[in-house]
Order: C-alpha cells, then structure tokens, then sequence
C-alpha cells in the first residue's frame, strides 16, 4: 500500500489519502505499507505535522527493529524539507539501506 499525507493537493492513483499523522503511523503499524509520501503542513500543527511520522518511525526502527517503507517527502516548506530529510537520513542509517 502506498499513502499519501496531505491536507491540499489531490491524492495520485493507486495511493491511498491520509490527512493526519495518526492516519499514517496506523496504516504504518498494520505492516501493510510499501511507500509514504509526506507533506509537512497539515493545516493544524496542533494536530501534528508530516515530520511527526518521520519521528515515530525513527524511533521504530531504532528501539522495535521496525522495517520503514520508501519515504519520499513533497512538502513545499522549504525549512521543513531539510529537517525531514535528516531525519529521512537517520532512519536510513539504523536500516542500513
């Protein structure tokens, strides 16, 4: 399964919609899911952001030997992208991959 985090732009064919971070890291915890694609901004940074998934799995694979899918970000906040990138970069060094 592929899921896409978004508040705004419209889903691509063959993803499945996430809004919320929650929504995700569920999806995420049924072993199901083979790509993510994550947006920072969720309109509600109360609620969380897509940094927030990129937190839980990093803590997954370091302390649970949780196996991450391809992680791809589109956010458009620049400051944000690089912050997701590390931590992209981190979860790929526990992994090895």
């Amino acid at each position: 399964m592929k899921v896409y985090l978004d508040d705004e732009r419209p889903t691509p064919d063959g993803w499945v919609s996430a809004r919320w971070p929650e929504d995700v890291i569920s999806l995420l915890k049924s072993g199901r899911v083979t790509h993510i694609s994550l947006d920072h901004d969720l309109g509600d940074d109360k609620h969380g952001t897509g940094y927030d998934v990129l937190k839980w799995i990093e803590r997954e694979v370091a302390t649970a030997s949780f196996d991450p899918p391809e992680i791809s970000i589109h956010t458009s906040n620049v400051s944000a992208r690089q912050k997701m990138q590390l931590a992209v970069s981190s979860i790929k060094r526990f992994t090895g991959k």
